[in-house]
């Protein structure tokens, strides 16, 4: 005969299940869906773009954007939390690198951040692009990328 269930059994496992539900149903605390994660090299002219940043800009309504730092040509997106990936979905791509003289950076931040100051703003505007400019906007910009429901690795070659 099975034993009758009391209301402490009862309640411990309720109580599990609604543990077991919270962790299968939750990957964080952002509230969005399930992102994948996205990975790959840019290069320039058949060589790794050395710094700078990559961002996936959703074409649906429904998406959200995704960037990632450039190191060495190597990124990995992120969407809410570091290297969370990207959400499904079709994305126009940018890519901007840039080499900014830090001499005179150095010389308008001292003794302080003026990262709002006129000549801060002509310092980083006469910022020399290391790729073609065209990849700075996604409406000039033609590379584009689908992200899966699933890890991705997706390269970029750029051309001038």
């Amino acid at each position: 005969m099975i034993a009758p269930r009391t209301p402490a059994v009862r309640f411990a496992v309720i109580f599990a299940g609604l543990g077991l539900v919270t962790v299968l149903g939750c990957g964080d605390q952002s509230g969005l869906p399930t992102r994948y994660p996205v990975s790959g090299k840019v290069t320039f002219k058949g060589e790794p773009v050395e710094k700078g940043t990559i961002s996936f800009i959703p074409t649906q309504d429904s998406g959200r954007p995704a960037t990632g730092e450039i190191t060495n040509g190597n990124y990995s997106l992120t969407t809410a939390t570091p290297n969370d990936g990207a959400l499904p979905g079709s994305y126009k791509v940018t890519v901007i690198s840039k080499e900014l003289d830090t001499t005179k950076l150095k010389e308008i931040a001292k003794g302080g951040q003026f990262h709002h100051d006129a000549n801060f703003a002509k310092a980083t505007k006469n910022a020399k692009n290391l790729v073609p400019a065209r990849y700075n906007l996604a409406d000039t910009s033609d590379l584009t990328a689908t992200v899966e429901a699933k890890s991705s690795t997706i390269n970029f070659d750029l051309k001038e």
